[in-house]
């Protein structure tokens, strides 16, 4: 059990990370820091929070493990800021769905004062802000943790059995990779459910008195906040754009056989995508981000 968990900024993830921690008894004390006064205000009168402090440097003292739970472009300067008021060399994660930048810059930031080890758990929804937090969020889905070489094995163990404490399936990789990775299975289909969207409100805005749900599945993802898309696209811009580009060729080869009749060809894209959704039915819960 950790003697103080410290959350930075508690939206929907950190907000559960809290419920969670507390329903699974992971922590004796629960520090929360907010921004907004009418936030911390809120947070007083929940039943795992145990204090919100108007004082970051307050709320960061004494803590075994501090997560950051701002939105991706925030996260590099909430380090930086806690970084020189830390006392108890505490470790430090975050919920980030970006990585490589960020781990090498949290983890020079705060070089000497803690010990920061990355992590994204691929937990969430279109839904944001502490209201819509769930102690089950995290529940069988997958949580990437992602240290750097030179990162402390201890502080490397003790996330990963954090995540895996809160019902994560927990895999290690390190940042480059994962953001290759996250580039293709949450940052793609998300990107194209927006376009698709996109493109439907202008070549046929009508298509709500059309569609079934066959639409409103492929689309959901794409009522997610824009501004925090944007922030992920700005920060995985290089990943982004191969993954783009692939996924572009696959789209013209397809386009291609429907054109030419290639019906066996069609069939087999087809069935391959039939296979591949199937299986994913077997595999630990995605969630985007």
């Amino acid at each position: 059990m950790l003697e103080k968990l410290t959350i930075i900024a508690p939206g929907l993830l950190g907000a559960s990370i809290g419920l969670a921690a507390k329903e699974r008894s992971l922590a004796r004390r629960i520090s929360v820091w907010a921004r907004r006064a009418e936030t911390r205000e809120s947070l007083a009168s929940t039943s795992w929070c145990d204090e919100s402090l108007e004082s970051i440097a307050e709320t960061c003292s004494g803590s075994s493990l501090i997560a950051l739970c701002a939105p991706v472009e925030r996260i590099i300067e909430l380090a930086e800021r806690i970084a020189p008021t830390l006392d108890s060399n505490p470790i430090v994660t975050d919920v980030g769905s970006v990585k490589s930048k960020l781990s090498r810059h949290c983890s020079a930031a705060l070089a000497g004062r803690a010990r920061f080890i990355g992590s994204h758990p691929m937990a969430g929804s279109e839904k944001t802000g502490m209201e819509n937090a769930s102690t089950r969020l995290f529940e069988d889905r997958t949580c990437f943790v992602t240290p750097l070489e030179e990162s402390d094995p201890d502080a490397r163990d003790t996330v990963k059995s954090f995540w895996q404490d809160l019902g994560c399936h927990v895999i290690q990789e390190n940042p480059e990779r994962h953001d290759s990775i996250v580039a293709n299975v949450s940052h793609l289909p998300h990107l194209l459910a927006s376009a698709l969207a996109s493109y439907l409100s202008t070549a046929l805005p009508e298509s709500g008195q059309f569609c079934g749900n066959g639409l409103l599945d492929t689309t959901r993802i794409a009522s997610g906040d824009p501004n925090m898309w944007r922030d992920i696209v700005i920060q995985n811009r290089p990943e982004i754009v191969r993954a783009i580009d692939a996924f572009q060729d696959e789209l013209q080869r397809f386009r291609t056989n429907i054109a030419n009749e290639e019906d066996f060809a069609v069939l087999k894209t087809l069935a391959d995508g039939k296979a591949f959704r199937d299986q994913l039915d077997a595999k630990p819960k995605q969630a985007q981000q």
